[in-house]
């Protein structure tokens, strides 16, 4: 209910540490006062270490009343259970998730040691090592999965017109959490989302490739990790004799999110660009390549 909602992992996290008894600090409070070191894998935005995991040994800055305004915000329609915890924490009825300053902390050490600035980085260096111009856009990408996806391929044909804001043969690299607002059935996820929507912006476009994955090989509920694709992609689907035209529509409306049912997992599947991945459990966050491949 809380990915298809489209509320921010920031947002997900205060609720999801204000319904446990570990997440928010809390496991650091039933530590004290023993001595506590953490090695954390972000997969969040920026890195913040309350929002890693939800933070069970890091302060929580949310509140309680933050967890019954992003209901509000969101229309989130929660079991009785949940609404009676948090409604029982806004009168003071549970402790707080613990804050900053309480002496519980003072034993307890958080280091980083995996995220998401690390794979670009890693990303990066392969791709100089190839012979590609390489630039990182950033880390901490957010929004919704099409408009991003319009952003990074408008950067592409920059590149291919001027040569800005570096030349070809060149590999843009980016990396985040952008969401998907889910508003019927389907099957897919972000990434996949991501690539076929701009397959339809880089469609006829021979020297260009577009990849986004999960560091963690899943991408939404389905076994793709993520997905691929070309400057062919789109046309191949729109010519392929066995398609059926409802299929077509799908993926043309789906990228501009006409269309409430998303099935980018079934779409990415019939043209071979769904990547297979083996869930590592080892989240960092997504990234994203555009890739100019050498004149022939």
């Amino acid at each position: 209910m809380l990915l298809d909602s489209g509320a921010s992992i920031e947002e997900m996290n205060a609720l999801r540490k204000h319904i446990s008894k570990v997440k928010g600090g809390q496991l650091a409070r039933v530590a004290y006062p023993a001595t506590l070191i953490s090695l954390l894998l972000s997969d969040v935005v920026g890195d913040r270490m309350d929002v890693i995991a939800s933070g069970p040994t890091v302060p929580d800055e949310s509140t309680f009343e933050d967890c019954s305004n992003i209901i509000e915000n969101y229309n989130l329609e929660l079991p009785d259970s949940v609404m009676d915890l948090i409604n029982r924490g806004l009168n003071g009825e549970i402790e707080e998730t613990p804050k900053a300053g309480d002496p519980i902390f003072e034993k307890t050490f958080n280091l980083i040691i995996g995220s998401n600035i690390l794979a670009l980085t890693a990303a990066e260096q392969k791709a100089k090592e190839l012979g590609y111009n390489t630039l990182i856009l950033s880390s901490a990408i957010e929004g919704e999965t099409k408009e991003v996806a319009k952003v990074h391929t408008a950067i592409a044909k920059e590149i291919r017109a001027t040569g800005n804001p570096t030349k070809k043969p060149a590999c843009i690299i980016s990396g985040g959490e952008t969401t998907v607002t889910i508003t019927g059935t389907g099957l897919g996820g972000r990434n996949q989302e991501f690539v076929l929507a701009s397959a339809l912006q880089i469609a006829g476009m021979s020297d260009t490739v577009v990849f986004s994955g999960g560091t963690d090989g899943t991408d939404g509920p389905t076994d793709a990790a993520g997905a691929i694709a070309d400057g062919f992609t789109f046309i191949l689907i729109k010519t392929h004799k066995r398609m059926i035209i409802r299929l077509i529509e799908e993926l043309h409306l789906a990228a501009r999110c006409k269309l409430p049912e998303i099935r980018h997992y079934i779409l990415a599947k019939r043209v071979s660009s769904a990547l297979l991945g083996k869930h590592s459990c080892k989240a960092v966050g997504n990234f994203k390549i555009i890739m100019f491949v050498y004149q022939l």
